[in-house]
């Protein structure tokens, strides 16, 4: 393709998007104008089907830096996505398909969620990583069925949040050779120039991290071109260094960190258009050879994917055919479920859990943040990734955490994660991002509450078990029993559209009695009842057997108390009020007890026994005993 047909497509791109900006009176042009020269080019490598945005083995694309959005929809339109131009113009309006950053399951071809930045660097390498594990699955010599690219847009902002690094550091440290990295270095943020914040040798750092780096003029079209071409051949992670001018052909915009994040003006437009050869008074104008050869990318897609299924079929090994069917259509009926007939930690139990569904599920892996043996995440016999299923993030949760969302979306994968609860801070944006996604994702987060002991109030998590639940589409599931903690399981992987956490205890639980029923799929149930009760107990976790206690010390004193096991405050609160008051009597004076703040308690409790400051260093049964969690002690209050 000639370089003046590249420019042509290019400032489509830009006046596409400072269109999009102006109209909306909303977003952010510059970005957009200073990348479309890389995304012309882009256009051309990269493999995908604009009529099968989930075919599994085309290369995925994340915009790292996702309020460029102005650049993604003009692209999915030009790609023949399904947007149209009446979209465009209705960019970041009520319900439209192109709000203000791009949405997984949204809009037509947007791989994961962005805008938070640095989130899109984490979940590419997220993407490569599931990639390596199918392709070790499924290839053989003679036919690989995974060979795709993944490819990241991102920005000087994308580079300067921490969880870049922490997931440059895993790709490199993997050697990742499917993942392309392209910088737009700008050198403007919102305040102004770079100068202002940063000032490290970005190439050192991507080099001390084992990544290839290349460095180009990001408006040359032949040298995107020839970087792009070698960045396919290299045997490591690459990172294109892109030398480029924010809001690019933008007139006296050009180059102004103005042009960030507010739209240029009209008469601003006007003068760039009229500077490449665009009627000034036209918006929203794609001519049709720009449209015709943006478009091919349909045509060309369709006979990737359709070559792509033709080696499929044509596999030449069964066990190849068989690996590949058993990851993409999983069988969870194989699952042999455990049962527990003695007093144990949790993270045991879920441990244990973990290595049975493990075994007999292909995509079910995952790791944790250097915490396998206290977490008890380790697979047994499994090996590690990326040949098998245990992964070794390091001690990075938030890049974990948003490696993980990616690889759940990649496709035939279940993976888990795992930390400290206390240290689900460092990873709160990726879980969030999962929650809004709907993305199938397993945290789990051990050493709970108090219980925790000796390590103090730093380790002790207090308000984290109301932070998540406050979360909309996140289920917190903190079992009380291994047996709990198996329906809790069964009902998590049921959900596909939703991610799971699994707050585990570090101290020994009792068993529950044989009254654990199947309405732990509810969120809660009625786990012991007394006739004439005056009082309902409720709990989850640690807690559960301390409400058995204290309703035998209080029944000893002539009060009747049930007990309501609550292993999923969410799920409970989704249920019909009938439902809840069938277990949580409307008569009976309410209790809440837990090791934690829980004032989401008051939503059913009259009284909430729960902490009020953030726990001391002792043996947890001392610092149980200080702050207020003893039988004599709630039944003196009741």
């Amino acid at each position: 393709m000639s370089n003046a047909m590249r420019q042509k497509m290019a400032d489509t791109i830009r006046f596409l998007a400072a269109d999009m900006v102006q109209q909306a009176n909303s977003g952010h042009p510059g970005a957009p104008m200073g990348l479309a020269d890389i995304a012309v080019v882009l256009s051309e490598h990269l493999v995908h089907n604009p009529k099968n945005p989930q075919w599994l083995n085309r290369d995925r694309l994340v915009f790292s830096g996702g309020h460029g959005t102005g650049l993604i929809y003009s692209l999915y339109y030009l790609w023949g996505y399904g947007l149209e131009i009446e979209d465009l113009k209705q960019f970041r309006q009520l319900d439209s398909a192109t709000p203000g950053h791009p949405e997984y399951g949204h809009t037509a071809g947007v791989e994961i969620t962005t805008g938070p930045l640095g989130q899109g660097i984490a979940n590419a390498v997220g993407f490569a990583m599931a990639a390596k594990y199918v392709g070790h699955k499924v290839n053989s010599e003679t036919a690989a069925l995974i060979d795709h690219k993944v490819y990241c847009l991102c920005g000087d902002g994308d580079l300067e949040e921490g969880i870049s690094y922490e997931a440059c550091s895993v790709a490199g440290h993997l050697g990742l050779d499917n993942l392309v990295l392209i910088y737009d270095s700008n050198r403007i943020t919102i305040e102004g120039s770079t100068d202002l914040s940063i000032s490290e040798n970005i190439r050192g750092r991507f080099e001390s991290q084992n990544w290839a780096v290349l460095e180009i003029d990001g408006h040359n079209f032949d040298e995107i071109d020839a970087a792009l071409s070698q960045a396919k051949l290299m045997s490591r992670p690459v990172l294109i260094i892109a030398d480029t001018v924010i809001a690019k052909g933008g007139d006296k915009m050009e180059g102004s960190h103005h042009a960030h994040g507010a739209p240029l003006g009209h008469d601003v437009i006007k003068a760039a258009k009229i500077q490449a050869g665009f009627d000034p008074e036209a918006t929203f104008t794609v001519g049709d050879d720009v449209l015709e050869r943006f478009r091919c990318a349909i045509e060309k897609g369709d006979l990737a994917e359709r070559e792509w299924n033709h080696r499929l079929k044509e596999l030449p090994l069964s066990e190849q055919n068989e690996a590949y069917e058993q990851l993409i259509n999983p069988d969870f009926s194989r699952i042999e479920w455990p049962t527990f007939a003695k007093a144990d930690a949790t993270r045991n139990t879920n441990g244990v859990i973990l290595n049975a569904i493990a075994k007999a599920i292909p995509g079910f892996l995952g790791g944790s943040a250097d915490l396998g043996p206290s977490n008890k995440t380790e697979l047994a016999n499994m090996g590690d990734f990326p040949k098998g299923k245990n992964i070794h993030f390091g001690i990075r949760e938030h890049s974990m955490a948003s490696i993980t969302n990616a690889m759940a979306l990649y496709g035939p994968l279940m993976p888990f994660s795992a930390t400290f609860f206390v240290f689900s801070d460092y990873l709160k944006p990726s879980a969030r991002i999962a929650a809004l996604s709907g993305i199938q994702h397993f945290f789990v987060w051990t050493h709970d509450s108090i219980g925790v002991g000796e390590d103090g109030p730093t380790h002790q998590p207090i308000e984290h078990l109301s932070q998540f639940r406050a979360l909309p589409n996140f289920y917190v599931y903190r079992p009380a029993d291994g047996n709990e903690n198996v329906k809790c399981w069964q009902k998590a992987l049921s959900m596909k559209k939703a991610p799971s956490a699994f707050v585990c205890s570090r101290q020994n639980l009792p068993l529950l009695s044989s009254a654990v029923k199947g309405e732990v799929e509810n969120g809660g149930y009625l786990l012991e009842e007394r006739e004439n009760a005056t009082v309902t107990l409720m709990a989850s976790g640690s807690e559960v057997g301390l409400a058995l206690e204290t309703a035998q010390l209080l029944e000893s004193q002539g009060t009747m108390a049930n007990v309501v096991s609550v292993p999923c405050f969410d799920l409970l609160l989704e249920q019909p009020q009938s439902y809840i008051d069938s277990i949580i009597k409307p008569a009976t004076k309410k209790v809440a007890i837990e090791a934690a703040r829980g004032l989401e308690w008051y939503r059913f409790a009259d009284i909430l026994i729960g902490m009020d400051s953030f726990g001391a260093s002792a043996p947890a049964d001392k610092l149980f005993e200080r702050f207020g969690f003893s039988a004599p002690l709630i039944a003196a209050r009741i």
